[in-house]
Parts: structure tokens; sequence; C-alpha cells
């Protein structure tokens, strides 16, 4: 029957034909669809609603929210309080948009916002002005879309065919807030894999979060899940979105579902966390890929310094160019943790490559990758194909996060590359061109569940992702000479060219009897001194040092230079960094990796830093052997030969 009313409603679109855009069918359908719902919810009560209010106004009394509520007489806590119901809008033609302002303004606040944030009275304006108003409302209040009719869970996969169709009719913008159902059915598989078992048990009770919610699909399809393997399961579903048409859709889909109003909130998850306090059994996200933080820096910085690990962001702040990190900190922040009262929570989220290996030791991104794996919160990172979201063809990963993992799992991490599992699209979407079939999601899933070491799939203890990064100093080594060309370079420096002295008459005299290069930087500096005592010209200890780095030229064959403490100073040009294993010994690293080719480095024990990346490519990159000259001749030949047989075809 689902199919049946989506057709019917997709149908009225055919009445727009022409006046608007593909694109904009969504815009007009999608909130009247939504309005044609709770119309049919409401029905039954209304009038008692109408009474009540009636009854409070005859008693000078004021209208309590709650009694309406309590009047409406449903789960969905919400009502209206205009005398319209759709069909009596169009009771009065002439003056139907505004009676369809008034009947929408008559919702509770807490359902008024879907059709605000739809902008609902522009597209009634629109309507009206290319005189479909009339016909589309009448085309709607036909449809029966009464719970008795369409049951919740019916009407819910209405409205996402409905998403669906405008998302790929509205092709250049579909992906922006809409990830694709496969990408989605990979995600929820992978998450539920391990709960199957629980999950069938009679009246089991489960809450399902979307940071990111979009349209509403993660959430849907989980749903869908685990009512498919349980249709007894009690299914709490919540999450926050940010944009404002992509909100009104979600919060309008869990409304038609019979979700709580309030379940999908509003507004910029890094600034304000919409339910905040709050945990889940399941978490699902697809963060913005590439997106700069720039616009909520002060506000999370604050939350980072203040609450520290007490907030979400404690780990670490990844650089402003990329929050996709920050997404990752706060769905960790929303899994339920392990405790004698629960089984713990689990969450997956799409990440680009960057978070695998951005940023060095001691960064935020690295910072984060530490913490997760510290904590043993990491189970899993699989590679997706190229092509595979709307509007970007970059690489893309699904990470699996958990606080109670399986014995076997605990202290590993699996990584499955499912990059060459997919099917090609007959016809693309934006950027999409591929897509996970049915047996592409399973053998994923299936690689997961065996948690095997195979072609695809690799495990590693958490620690092999680790590493310390030291700082190897080599010394300085120069050479001093006073010669026409250095002593110009050293009196042009700002600390000795402010000085008013008469440079010319000093080079002059240096330079007709110079000072040669000497063994060390003591016996030069102290023949620098005598010569400018000489002249009458006094330096501070600043202006020396400037003075005297103008003077100098590296020299592996200098003296190593010394600070007064007689040790080495070190060579900035010459300083290097060097990644050592978490396994091994620095000191053993360092003999055998860094004396042989520089016997007079050190370590300077002082800059030693802990690091964290996932080379996940390197893991499964295989060699493929150059083809042989020989076969490269061959086919050279071969191609010059029919090259040759054309050119005498021409001459004959």
């Amino acid at each position: 029957m689902s199919n049946n009313h989506a057709t019917f409603i997709w149908s009225i679109a055919d009445l727009l034909r022409g006046s608007f855009k593909a694109h904009q069918y969504g815009d007009m359908i999608l909130p009247f669809t939504v309005l044609r719902r709770l119309d049919a919810v409401l029905a039954p009560t209304k009038r008692k609603v109408l009474d009540a209010i009636a009854e409070a106004n005859t008693e000078g009394l004021p209208v309590r929210p709650a009694l309406l509520k309590n009047r409406a007489g449903h789960e969905y806590t919400f009502y209206n309080t205009s005398r319209f119901d759709l069909q009596k809008t169009l009771g009065d033609a002439d003056n139907l948009a505004e009676n369809l302002r008034e009947y929408v303004n008559g919702f509770s606040e807490n359902v008024r916002d879907i059709f605000v944030k739809y902008k609902i009275d522009d597209r009634i304006e629109e309507l009206a002005e290319h005189n479909l108003l009339f016909h589309v409302t009448e085309r709607f209040a036909e449809v029966d879309l009464s719970p008795e009719k369409v049951p919740n869970e019916e009407m819910g996969h209405i409205f996402e065919e409905l998403i669906r169709k405008f998302a790929e009719a509205s092709n250049e913008t579909a992906g922006e807030h809409f990830t694709p159902r496969d990408v989605i059915e990979l995600m929820v598989d992978l998450l539920l894999t391990p709960d199957s078992e629980t999950l069938t048990k009679p009246n089991v009770v489960r809450s399902i979060y979307d940071p990111t919610a979009g349209t509403g699909g993660m959430l849907s399809v989980a749903e869908d899940h685990i009512r498919e393997m349980n249709p007894t399961a009690t299914l709490t579903l919540a999450g926050q979105e940010i944009n404002p048409q992509s909100y009104a859709i979600c919060k309008a889909d869990m409304t038609v579902k019979g979700q709580s109003v309030d379940a999908i909130v509003f507004g910029d998850t890094l600034l304000d966390d919409g339910h905040a306090g709050s945990t889940f059994n399941y978490c699902l996200s697809n963060p913005p890929f590439g997106v700069d933080w720039k616009r909520q820096q002060k506000k999370v910085t604050e939350e980072h310094s203040l609450r520290g690990y007490a907030g979400r962001f404690g780990p670490g702040l990844p650089r402003v160019s990329d929050g996709s990190m920050l997404f990752l900190l706060h769905l960790v922040s929303k899994m339920r943790p392990k405790s004698a009262d629960s089984q713990g929570g689990r969450a997956a989220i799409v990440l680009n490559g960057s978070p695998l290996f951005t940023g060095g030791a001691g960064s935020g991104e690295s910072n984060i990758r530490q913490f997760l794996l510290e904590r043993d919160l990491l189970e899993a990172i699989i590679a997706l194909p190229n092509d595979m979201f709307y509007n970007t063809g970059i690489a893309t990963y699904i990470w699996v996060l958990s606080t109670d993992k399986a014995p076997g799992r605990k202290c590993k991490v699996q990584l499955i590359d499912g990059s060459k599992l997919f099917r090609k699209m007959r016809k693309g979407l934006g950027s999409k061109r591929n897509e996970l079939g049915q047996t592409d999601i399973s053998e994923i899933v299936r690689l997961y569940g065996d948690f095997t070491d195979a072609g695809n799939s690799k495990s590693f203890a958490n620690e092999d992702f680790f590493y310390r990064t030291i700082t190897v100093e080599r010394p300085l080594r120069l050479n001093w000479a006073l010669n026409f060309e250095r002593l110009n370079a050293s009196v042009e420096q700002k600390p000795i060219a402010k000085l008013d002295l008469d440079w010319h008459e000093f080079t002059s005299a240096v330079v007709a009897n110079p000072i040669d290069t000497t063994p060390d930087q003591a016996a030069f500096t102290k023949q620098l001194i005598q010569r400018l005592t000489v002249a009458g010209i006094t330096l501070t200890t600043p202006q020396l040092k400037s003075f005297l780095s103008g003077l100098s030229e590296r020299d592996e064959t200098a003296p190593v230079v010394t600070d007064a403490k007689g040790k080495p100073e070190s060579d900035a040009d010459l300083r290097d960094t060097e990644n050592v294993p978490w396994n091994e010994d620095i000191n053993e690293y360092f003999a055998n990796e860094v004396l042989p080719f520089a016997p007079d480095a050190w370590v300077d024990e002082s800059k030693t830093k802990e690091g964290c990346e996932i080379p996940f490519t390197r893991h499964f990159y295989q060699f493929v052997p150059p083809r042989s000259l020989k076969e490269i001749d061959a086919d050279l030949d071969a191609v010059l030969g029919r090259i040759r047989a054309r050119l005498e075809q021409v001459k004959a």
C-alpha cells in the first residue's frame, strides 16, 4: 500500500510541471505531505481540543498546552488550535492562502517549527501565484493518510520514498544532506551484527542517534533493520541537523512515524549539543568532509580548555581546516558506556582519509587517535570504493567504535579493504558512479564478523599504530673570515645597519688587512673585537652575535661551534626527525638507523613526542613488478611494424 500512496503523492508533482523546475518539486510536495498526515492524525480528537479552548475562554482561564495535549489524547504530544482542517480550508477558495496559514499557525510550537523551516508561507505564496494552490491542496485532501489506513512504519516508508525521489530529481544537490542508501545499509549491518542475538529478544528496547541527521536516512534504515529482526522492539530515534530544510524533512519523518516531536533538534551539533547528557545504544553519522570549523572555533576551544575530558573535546582539537574529527569525538561522547545495566554503545561514522594520518606526533589529530586506541574504543575501519557519494569522489572509510568489544577483539583493530567491492551504476548521480550491491555488503559484513586475517582483512594490536618522534640534532660547524663579501652582508643586518657608524672606513681598513679563516670561533671573535676596538666601535652582545653570523659559513670540515658551557650547538638546518616504532628501543633504533650515516648526531630527548597514525593503504599495498624490457621491446616492435605496414600501403 505504501508504494501506491507514494506514487499518488508523487503524481501530484505533475501539477507542478511547467511552473516549477524538477528540483523544486520536493519543496512543495513534502510539507503538504506532512501537513496531510498530521491533519489525519489529529482528526479524531480535533473537536475535543476546540471544546477545551472554548471552555477555557468562557471561564476566563488561560489555555494551557498540557490540557490541549491531554485532550488530543494520543502519543504524538502535539495539537492544533485552528478551526480549520485541510478539507475545511478548501471551503473558501478565494481565501485559501489565508486559511492555510491560519491552520498551520494553529499547530503547537513543537510541530509548527517544521513548517517554519519548510518556509511554508513562501510555498503557499508561490503555488498561489501559479494558480496551483487549490489544486494541490485538493489532491492532498483526497488521500487518506490516517494511522488506521497507513500505520506509522508504513508512513515512514512513504516519506522516505518521496525524499529519495526528490533527492534524485535534484541531481546537483542530492548529496549535500543525503547519504546513499547502500552506504547506510552497510553501516547499520556493521553496527547490528554483534548484537544480532540480543536484538531478537521479545520487547527489546534500543536507542539510535545521528548528530548529523540530514533527512533522517540513517535513523530510518537502522529502525527498519531492527524491526525486521524483531517487530516487538521498542525504538527511540534521536538526532540533530543544522540545515533548515533537511531538519524539517527529518523531524517530519520522525513525527509521522510516531517518534517524539522533540527527538530531532535543530542547530549546530558542535556549538550546542541538542541531546546533552544523553547516551545511546547505536550512533551513526556522516559528517561533512574537509569543512573548516572557524565559526565554531571559539566555543569549541573553550569547551576543550575549560571542561577537558569532562566535555566532548578533551583529547585534542584538529586543525581548523577540517572539523570531521570533532564529530568523531562528539559521537564517542554519545556512546552508552558499558555497565551492569547496559551492554554499552556502538557507533559507525563515515570519514575521509585525512583522520587516519593527518597531523604528526603531538598534534590534535594524533592525540585523538591515541585517545581512541588507549581506551580501546576503535573496533574496525573499512575502506569504501571511490565515487560512492553524491558530492565527492574521494576515498572514504567507515570507522566502527564500541564501548564493549567482544573478548576476541579487545586491544585490537581490524582493517578491511572494501575498495574493490562495488558495482558500476547504470546512471551516475552527481559524483556517485559506484554502489554497493547486496553481495558486496554481505561480503564486507562477513569479513568483519569472521575477524580473521585474509587478503582483504587484517587485524592489528592497538599499539601497532603508536610511535615516538625523536628529534635528531647535528652539530653546527662554521668557518669565519673577514673578507669584503661577508663584511658587507654583516653590516647590512638590521641590528648593525641601525648603528650610526662609518662602516666604509672600517671595512676598508679590515679588507686591507683581513683576518683569515681561523680554527675556531673564539680566536676569530677575539681578533674581531680587537679591530673593532681600534676603530672605536663597541657592540652589545646581541649586536656582536648578529655581526658574527654574517661573517660565517657552514663548513663540514670546520670545528664544532660550542656554547658557553662547552656543549655543541645544534645546526637548525641539519635538524631532522625520525618516527620510532612503539615496540622498538629508541637508543637501539638510533644506533642502527642514524649513527651509521651521521656519527656526530645526538637525540634531543626534550623534544621526543608520542604519536599515532593508521597507515591504512600501506597495509594493503601490493607491489606490482614493472614489465620486463623484453616485453616492452616486443610491443614497440609490433607497433612499429604496424606503422611501417601502413606507410607502405600509403606509398603504394
